[in-house]
């Protein structure tokens, strides 16, 4: 069982800045041909100046915490940049240093070197075992020192110290630290041995030939190096220090690079999570964010530590001086300033062993079975609970359970007390098992009564109820209530039945019934002839010549009119104009105006009403 407890460490602050470094590498081989000399110069040992791309006659001026130009050494940039915070890591504080830059400016030459001049990586370990040797062996601490080598290569975390790894998978613990399961861990005793095991793994590491970088990084590579210091005397406190040594993957413009296929993908690859290392920075400097995208690239996952979480973050920005690189310069320069402003919180963490407490007395005096009893008690208890309906059971459930505990405290007493005491303590078992023996024979007495009290209780409930009343029956209507009209139901017989025709229903028919009486009235045909003398009704009460010049009249339109004319005459549309043209056509004219019925849609009772609604219309009436 492990505690973390938190550590104030009084010699640093309770936040830290994350230390941007700027590197400008010299010229690689000769002077552009336009001969246009640098695109950026450093004027100090913090500030530089770059040419404004807007208007080449102003420049654009940075400030950073630390800059190195072309003649710097490798030592230098250690000294300055790196070295100030590794003793954090002996103090159980995580550090981290990171490489940032566009490809071919040089950011794998900053971490690895060679070995004339190393770079930050093989200067740190050293730096590290050097603080473990140089601590005082008095101060109780034991030191071990550890290491995991892994790239990120096409959004995949690959162990270089174990190549025929697959893809692992990044967790998280309960106390928000980043992990990686399955990485390979090695425990190194001195510098050689770190460099037996870091060569051999470099050159697992994905790289491939552009057009800018004959050897260029196609992946991103984190070496961890893991400080664990633990006391010596009890309770064995433990510290864990944890470095990062990061070389981030340039980006790349692929219209310069000519990237193609498999370069082209992994291309891809870095600048997304660049991208999203960008979008990170952005977040924290913002302060408004909800949410840091950490989760959004494996690379920003790994460096959650680093940008805003509890390390000691530096990162070293590689630019380069050719104009050809000046929007990539431009931008690492615009990402530098922006990272400056990015504020850590780191501290220390320790890990404190506590034993679990045993209850070794009580298990020495049970004989190492005093789980079973208890088990078999609590389960008794239980029953008595569910059984609390008798009185016997509320006897025992009070009783027992007190008796019990003062024979255990009965029993320590004499496991603990001396000699001359034990014949007190018999005395005082033995006139507790006394109580104990009443109480059981007051409980049989409790059955038995409970028991007596049942089988009355039984005797009782058996003879069955006589009832005597008569059943329930419906109460007559007295003389004294209002009697209501009440309708009288008589046997169908069938001398009573009566002609349809006589019976006299009151009845008030609905609206709806009146409609639909209306249209059936409608459909059926009127017998004998009605219609020819209703029809006969209007026609003779005009003068023949009138109702014959009529309907030449309307004979002529027929014949000889248009669509506005035909649409001109009562009861006539657009549609039926259309018919009745349409119908001129094919079979010539009109020889009568009953012909009119041959239209389509044209039956005899619109015929009727046509006739009706134009002569009369014509007539003024």
């Amino acid at each position: 069982m492990a505690q973390r407890v938190a550590i104030p460490d009084g010699g640093s602050k309770k936040t830290s800045r994350v230390r941007v470094a700027v590197r400008l590498r010299p010229y690689m081989g000769k002077q552009d041909e336009k001969d246009e000399g640098p695109c950026v110069r450093g004027l100090d040992s913090q500030n530089l100046e770059i040419i404004n791309w807007r208007n080449a006659t102003e420049t654009v001026k940075y400030h950073f915490d630390v800059f190195h130009g072309e003649q710097t050494t490798q030592q230098e940039v250690f000294l300055s940049s790196v070295k100030p915070i590794l003793p954090h890591i002996l103090k159980g504080q995580n550090a981290s240093v990171f490489a940032y830059g566009p490809t071919g400016a040089g950011k794998t030459h900053t971490m690895l070197g060679g070995s004339d001049e190393p770079g930050v990586i093989p200067r740190a370990v050293r730096e590290v075992f050097n603080l473990v040797k140089a601590v005082d062996v008095e101060e109780g601490w034991d030191y071990s020192i550890g290491m995991s080598y892994l790239e990120i290569y096409n959004e995949k975390v690959l162990d270089l110290l174990s190549p025929s790894s697959h893809d692992l998978p990044i967790r998280e613990d309960k106390d928000k630290n980043i992990l990686i399961p399955g990485l390979t861990h090695t425990t190194i005793s001195s510098f050689s041995d770190f460099d037996k095991h870091f060569v051999p793994a470099s050159l697992n590491r994905t790289t491939a030939s552009t057009k800018l970088n004959q050897r260029s990084s196609r992946s991103h590579a984190i070496l961890l190096i893991k400080v664990v210091r633990t006391r010596r005397a009890l309770p064995h406190r433990q510290q864990i220090g944890k470095l990062y040594l990061v070389d981030l993957a340039g980006s790349e413009d692929n219209r310069r690079t000519g990237n193609q296929g498999i370069r082209l993908k992994e291309s891809g690859a870095i600048n997304l999570s660049l991208f999203t290392l960008s979008k990170v920075v952005d977040s924290l400097n913002s302060g408004t964010a909800v949410r840091v995208p950490y989760r959004d690239s494996k690379l920003t996952r790994l460096l959650q530590d680093s940008l805003g979480g509890s390390a000691h973050s530096v990162m070293i920005t590689n630019i380069a001086p050719e104009y050809k690189y000046y929007f990539d310069t431009f931008t690492a320069l615009n990402f530098a300033a922006k990272s400056k402003l990015i504020v850590n919180k780191p501290f220390t963490r320790e890990t404190v062993a506590v034993l679990p407490v045993k209850r070794v007395r009580e298990d020495h005096e049970t004989g190492g079975s005093g789980t079973e009893p208890q088990k078999k008690r609590q389960k008794e208890d239980k029953k008595t609970e569910q059984d609390g309906s008798s009185p016997s059971a509320h006897l025992h459930s009070l009783s027992e359970p007190s008796v019990m505990d003062r024979l255990i405290a009965l029993e320590k007493l004499m496991m603990s007390c001396q000699d001359k005491d034990r014949l007190n303590v018999l005395k005082d078992v033995a006139q507790s098992r006394k109580e104990i023996q009443e109480l059981k024979e007051k409980q049989k007495q409790f059955e038995n009564k409970a028991r007596l009290l049942s089988r009355l209780a039984e005797e009782k409930s058996e003879p069955s109820f006589k009832n005597n009343m008569a059943p329930l029956q419906r109460k007559q209507a007295t003389t004294t209530k209002a009697i209501k009209q009440q309708a009288v139901v008589q046997p169908l017989q069938v001398s009573q039945l009566q002609p349809l025709q006589q019976l006299t229903v009151v009845k008030k028919q609905s609206v709806c019934v009146k409609k639909k009486e209306k249209q059936l009235s409608d459909q059926v045909e009127p017998p004998d002839g009605k219609e020819n003398i209703m029809q006969k009704s209007w026609e003779s009460q005009l003068d023949k010549s009138v109702l014959e010049q009529s309907r030449q009249k309307i004979l002529q339109v027929l014949n000889s009119g248009c669509l506005k004319e035909l649409k001109g005459l009562q009861q006539i549309g657009d549609k039926k104009a259309k018919l009745i043209l349409g119908w001129r056509e094919i079979h010539g004219h009109f020889t009568k105006v009953e012909d009119l019925i041959k239209v389509e849609g044209m039956t005899e009772k619109r015929f009727t009403t046509f006739m009706k609604a134009n002569i009369l219309s014509a007539m003024g009436k």
